[in-house]
């Protein structure tokens, strides 16, 4: 099974909310959405489900053109970020309805909701109405009306937003689980990169409408193509400012310089963006070679064991994020260390060069 966009694009009222997109989406793995709010992963998903009309291009299903297909002809399962069930309706209800609206047997229905609901561990909960179960218990029936429909594709559209923190890592874990070996091509639609990570999979990173890059999700996080799909599998954002390189020696505006290495050190010299992410900026020098950043602290926060520092380093904001409690004071002047063998190096088009 294979869900397939060819220069699918979506306008509304003249205004372009989906560019021309062409991707494959198969079974096997998760196939992520990611890009922050309004990006275009929910507009994407109403495409591929039949629930918006595209302005051009087509989307085949198994090689099928499925284009002007209505959506309960898609046989597609969609799980909001928001608990969508029918609250006059039981549990047992709930994740039979669209099995009763196919027509299906009792006794194949039954069959089907027990086994979602084994799988979901909502089996004492079926008689239970919707109210009486918490948002996590409600996540998990829609998600069982999913896995219940044997759907041809599942769109989650950020399932687990409105979950607390301990749900969230629970119903994470077990969703590869969940669809594992249904012939089922699974799309999930995420603003966090974290959560891209940990699924697995391929990711299609979205921006203002577009997918700057699709790919194994782990090898575009190691090789982001451009500064944009950089920033967008970045979180906190990824740190960038314009450096100058003259022979195999990289110097930002502030004087900072450091030398460069491998194919950056073969770089024609001129203008360059260079970009790290947090976690390679320090309050604690990891090594010799670390370059040495100065800053003034504008904003500190502290999660769980990590400790995170916004810091000003001449016309450039940067963040560090470091495992630990480190004592920072806002407004005084900070030193960091940067371990620049982490570093992109963009063209000012903002292409990967290195």
């Amino acid at each position: 099974m294979s869900i397939e966009l060819v220069d699918a694009t979506k306008v509304v009222r003249g205004i372009t909310h989906i560019k021309p997109t062409s991707l494959v989406l198969k079974t096997g793995n998760f196939n992520v959405l990611l890009g922050q709010t309004g990006a275009g992963k929910t507009s994407l998903i109403k495409l591929m489900a039949g629930l918006d009309p595209m302005a051009s291009g087509k989307i085949l299903m198994d090689g099928e053109d499925v284009t002007r297909q209505s959506t309960q002809k898609r046989n597609i399962g969609l799980v909001h970020q928001f608990f969508v069930n029918y609250p006059h309706m039981t549990v047992f209800d709930n994740i039979a309805s669209p099995l009763k609206v196919a027509g299906m047997a009792r006794s194949e229905i039954e069959g089907r909701v027990e086994e979602a609901a084994d799988i979901l561990q909502l089996k004492p909960m079926l008689h239970r109405r919707p109210q009486e179960l918490s948002g996590g218990q409600q996540q998990r029936c829609a998600l069982a009306r999913a896995i219940a429909k044997e759907s041809r594709a599942v769109f989650l559209d950020e399932p687990l937003a409105n979950l607390d923190y301990k749900l969230r890592e629970e119903l994470r874990e077990q969703l590869p689980e969940l669809f594992a070996g249904r012939g089922t091509v699974v799309v999930y639609a995420t603003s966090e990169p974290e959560e891209a990570l940990l699924l697995g999979g391929e990711t299609a990173l979205m921006d203002n409408g577009h997918v700057t890059q699709f790919g194994t999700t782990a090898e575009i996080y190691r090789k982001p193509a451009t500064l944009t799909a950089a920033r967008v599998f970045s979180d906190p954002p990824i740190n960038s400012a314009t450096i100058t390189k003259t022979g195999r020696e990289a110097k930002l505006k502030t004087g900072v310089s450091w030398p460069m290495a491998g194919e950056a050190a073969n770089l024609p010299d001129g203008p360059y963006t260079v970009a790290i992410r947090p976690h390679h900026v320090s309050p604690v020098e990891g090594s010799a070679e670390d370059v040495r950043l100065n800053g003034i602290v504008q904003v500190t926060e502290l999660s769980g064991s990590e400790s995170s520092a916004h810091f000003q380093m001449g016309e450039d904001g940067w963040v560090s994020l470091a495992h630990g409690v480190h004592p920072y004071e806002v407004g005084e002047e900070h030193l960091f260390f940067m371990d620049a063998s982490k570093a992109f190096y963009f063209a000012p088009d903002g292409s990967l060069v290195a």
